[in-house]
């Protein structure tokens, strides 16, 4: 039997593809369930406010760091922290007992999403020739937008099936998947 063996151009675009799903993905699935949220731990508007914002405060303020500590330190190490940040940090917050752990949480997911974002395309730019980025790079954004456009469907119906940790139980396999991918 013969087995079959990716090259490290393909394990990159998966893994950045899939990676920049994750994070759209939690970005926008997120706000479908703030109110159920609010509900279990008691939050008014403005506590609840910080559960997205936290994530995008601290990925924000971390991307241009990032990108400066991939290029000296290099990019797969930093791609495969963040990974694991955003993983670890979904675990956390889908078992969060209190919503300050939630909203921290949420803020080191941020901090892996910054990661992953920094560097993904980084990566993917450095492995493929000039005439291919076009194709490859576009393959990484329709992965981002449909992170964004299925987010709030499915963001909905886990809510409503499983609950508002399961948005972010159901992101543990996926970047489990890609850490697996790269190392």
């Amino acid at each position: 039997m013969k087995t079959q063996r990716w090259d490290s151009r393909t394990v990159a675009l998966m893994a950045s593809t899939l990676a920049a799903f994750l994070t759209a993905f939690s970005g926008s699935s997120i706000n479908i369930a703030l109110p159920a949220m609010g509900h279990d731990f008691s939050m008014d508007a403005i506590l609840l406010s910080w559960v997205p914002t936290s994530f995008l405060l601290a990925a924000a303020m971390f991307l241009v760091p990032i990108g400066r500590i991939a290029d000296i330190h290099g990019r797969k190490k930093v791609f495969v922290l963040g990974i694991s940040i955003f993983t670890l940090s979904s675990l956390l917050a889908g078992l969060a007992p209190s919503a300050a752990i939630l909203i921290a949480a949420r803020a080191l997911q941020g901090i892996g999403g910054a990661m992953i974002s920094g560097t993904g395309v980084a990566i993917l730019t450095s492995v493929f020739p000039a005439q291919e980025r076009g194709r490859v790079l576009g393959i990484n954004v329709a992965a981002v937008y449909l992170g964004l456009s299925l987010g709030p469907p499915l963001g909905g119906i886990l809510t409503q099936q499983l609950g508002w940790r399961s948005i972010f139980l159901v992101t543990l396999p996926l970047g489990l998947a890609v850490i697996a991918f790269v190392l």
